[in-house]
């Protein structure tokens, strides 16, 4: 019998073809898992699902068996498949009414397209007008072809009428691309299998309250303290039964292993699959992770693989690259809002991979009050609402500034109260704490740069100032350092260094190292060279990090920003005044965040009503979203609602965009480099820490290069980043200066 060919033969590394029957029935077998694993989370028609996939997956190549496109995949140097390999399953799905299997296949590669536009077309789901023809009139010798590989094309006898939304065809077409690309990447040996430890989710518990109970005994006994055991005891004893929890314990008390506690308890009752811890800031992934791995994981385990960390959009389309995406198939995920809520939202295969591991998790929605747009809670609440009727997910959304969006009307279409993990009482005795800590004050004037560096300079030390940029973040570090070093002693070694940096123009695995540099400064105060200090940040910093400041200065941002940062100062109550400064500020290179305009105006208006300091955090942010949504002319929520009704999955994904500006990954360890390009497998982990993201610049080239044999995958050059400072800004800031200056950059 004739071997046909699903994949031609692999060069870097060499491998043979891969025949068309391997492949396919490896697909469907992979796919069928993927559905099995989540249908006994899923509350809809399970046998239509499973027979949804089940069909997509055993003609998702069937086109591949044309003559013309076997001789490409059997050697022909080609660069593409002269017949659309998609049109023909989509076709055959068609005309046997399997339309949710048809669409499955038409996105397989290009995404979840619109389908108004598709039903407008003269055929449905045709990805090829030119070849089409070919494909219709060779369908059954396609088929015939299919039947000679010996692989099953039953089918079930569920019914072709759908009820599928937006999210159950994303979740359906997780199912079927993580089964395509996965084993399309373990041919050419891009991927290779791995085995994750199993939930054991009693046992981590009782690893947890060991952890926990040993930090009170050994913890100073005082207030704070106590009051983190009593938040840990009420979030651990908490009911499991509702699916949605608010929690908004303030900064400082302990949310981090309390709602884990929660977590646990409900994925042994629930037995869930996955705990999802999902954070704002690349930078506080790392502590987090930290503690987790310390107090979750059981002996003889790889901290690794029971608590995996996500930190990029590192979801690579390219074969080349795409043993790159970091999936979610770990017991416990710490991963990026920007991950998680924009999989949600995508269209594209490379991203959705991973969808179908959410149903049946527990998530955390840590520091919710900086998670996501304003905008985007309308039509987010709408499908985490869906995850947990539908699919068998149970969140928890965290603060110490905690926006109870679910209650406002202008918000949600039908606000409703969420239960608290935290009692009445132990809430409020933790908010009277809060309000006797720290309270904001506003700077009367417009300040420029000179003026900022002596307001920060008299401040006492240590001192932490927040910016909204990163150029900004990188503008002010650079020229308080200067002004220091013309001025006194001034040192470059971070342990010893006056002026410190910390923002995303740094690689994690270096922000890693300025934060312990940090945290151990701050722990040492009485040393000379700790107590006068400061460390210039963007806003990486305001939550989920254990600094404690005497001095802080935020440039207008949000509420919610501005009572965050306050946690980082005085942070446990130590025996000083504090001081906590919002400020605006104009001058030349410190640019512009535009999506902060509405809400520092909303700040402005409360610091002149006189609510800021005085009314309780929650309220406060509460309020401060709601006149953000109601003063938002733009109406772009209410274009995402409608965009997601009327299915038109590319408009959803590119309106839904949780940080506004494109951005690419860039590499900026040398060593590293080398290594891929030598053909050496390197693991997504090693890449997301070892990497910046830097925005796309329509005015202004920068120095980063693709990585050759790497499409999308970029290089920074090593002369001009600054590990122990400003990171890629040491490249950036003399080309930002020269544009300032008039100077073109060609």
């Amino acid at each position: 019998m004739k071997s046909y060919l699903a994949h031609s033969a692999g060069e870097k590394p060499p491998v043979p073809p891969q025949e068309y029957s391997v492949h396919t029935k490896k697909v469907l077998r992979r796919a069928e898992e993927n559905v099995d694993r989540l249908t006994p989370y899923y509350r809809g028609d399970v046998a239509f699902l499973r027979e949804a996939v089940r069909a997509a997956a055993i003609f998702h190549d069937l086109g591949k068996l044309d003559e013309e496109n076997q001789r490409v995949l059997a050697g022909n140097k080609a660069k593409k498949l002269p017949i659309n390999h998609v049109d023909a399953g989509t076709a055959e799905l068609l005309e046997a009414d399997r339309v949710e299997s048809a669409l499955l296949v038409y996105s397989h590669h290009i995404g979840l397209q619109s389908i108004p536009e598709e039903i407008a077309k003269a055929e449905l789901f045709l990805r090829d007008p030119e070849t089409f023809d070919r494909t219709k009139q060779s369908l059954a010798e396609y088929l015939q072809k299919h039947d000679q590989c010996g692989i099953d094309k039953k089918r079930g006898s569920s019914t072709t009428l759908s009820d599928w939304n937006g999210l159950t065809r994303r979740i359906a077409l997780s199912c079927l691309v993580d089964a395509d690309h996965g084993d399309t990447a373990e041919n050419y040996q891009k991927e290779f299998p791995v085995s994750y430890p199993h939930c054991k989710w009693r046992d981590r518990l009782e690893k947890l309250d060991q952890y926990v109970n040993r930090l009170h005994k050994e913890g100073d006994k005082n207030e704070r303290n106590t009051l983190r055991h009593k938040i840990y005891q009420a979030c651990k004893e908490a009911d499991t039964t509702p699916a949605l929890y608010a929690c908004d314990s303030p900064v400082g008390t302990g949310k981090t292993t309390a709602v884990m506690a929660h977590l646990l308890n409900a994925a042994i009752a629930k037995k869930l699959r996955h705990i999802i811890v999902v954070l704002p800031y690349t930078n506080i992934i790392k502590q987090s992770v930290d503690v987790y791995r310390k107090a979750l994981v059981l002996p003889g385990e790889q901290p690794e693989e029971v608590i995996a960390e996500h930190h990029h959009q590192a979801d690579f389309q390219d074969i080349e690259v795409r043993q790159l995406s970091t999936l979610w198939k770990a017991p416990i995920v710490v991963t990026t809002a920007v991950q998680f809520f924009e999989t949600i939202a995508g269209n594209h295969p490379s991203k959705l991979r991973k969808l179908h591991e959410l149903p049946g998790s527990g998530i955390f929605i840590d520091e919710t009050h900086a998670a996501i747009p304003t905008y985007l809670w309308p039509q987010t609440w709408n499908w985490l609402k869906e995850l947990t009727e539908k699919w068998g997910c149970h969140f928890v959304f965290g603060s110490g500034s905690l926006p109870r969006f679910w209650n406002l009307r202008d918000l949600v279409e039908t606000p409703e109260e969420l239960p608290d993990l935290v009692k009445e009482n132990v809430r409020k005795e933790a908010v009277e704490l809060e309000r006797q800590r720290i309270t904001p004050e506003r700077y009367p004037s417009v300040l420029d740069l000179e003026s900022l560096l002596r307001l920060i300079l008299d401040a006492p030390g240590p001192r932490l100032v927040i910016m909204n940029t990163v150029q900004s973040a990188a503008v002010v570090a650079d020229a308080l350092a200067k002004r220091i070093c013309s001025s006194e002693k001034y040192t470059i070694g971070r342990q010893t260094s006056s002026v410190l940096h910390l923002s995303t123009s740094l690689a994690p695995i270096d922000r890693e190292e300025i934060v312990k540099v940090v945290s151990a400064r701050l722990d040492r105060p009485n040393d000379v060279y700790n107590k006068d200090f400061t460390l210039v940040a963007t806003s990486c910093v305001e939550a989920g990090v254990d600094f404690s400041f005497r001095s802080a200065f935020r440039e207008r941002a949000g509420t919610a920003n501005l009572i965050q940062v306050g946690g980082r100062v005085r942070r446990h109550n130590e025996d000083f005044q504090a001081k906590l400064i919002d400020f605006r500020i104009e001058a030349p290179l410190i640019n512009r965040h535009p999506a902060f305009d509405l809400s520092r105006q909303v700040l402005e208006r409360l610091f002149d009503e006189g609510k800021v300091g005085t009314a309780p955090p929650a309220d406060l942010v509460t309020e401060a979203m709601r006149r953000e949504l109601m003063s938002d002319t733009s109406t772009k929520h209410i274009t995402i609602l409608r965009k997601e009704e009327e299915e038109d999955y590319p408009a959803v994904a590119q309106l839904y965009r949780v940080i506004a500006d494109d951005s690419i990954l860039v590499l900026v360890d040398e060593e590293l480099k080398k290594r891929l390009q030598n053909g050496e497998k390197v693991d997504a982990r090693e890449i997301n820490r070892k990497s910046v993201h830097i925005w796309k610049s329509k005015k202004l080239k920068t120095p980063a290069y693709e990585l050759e044999g790497f499409p999308g995958l970029f290089a920074w050059p090593a002369e001009l980043y600054d590990k122990s400072f400003l990171g890629y800004m040491k490249g950036m800031l003399p080309l930002i200066q020269m544009e300032s200056e008039g100077f073109g950059i060609v």
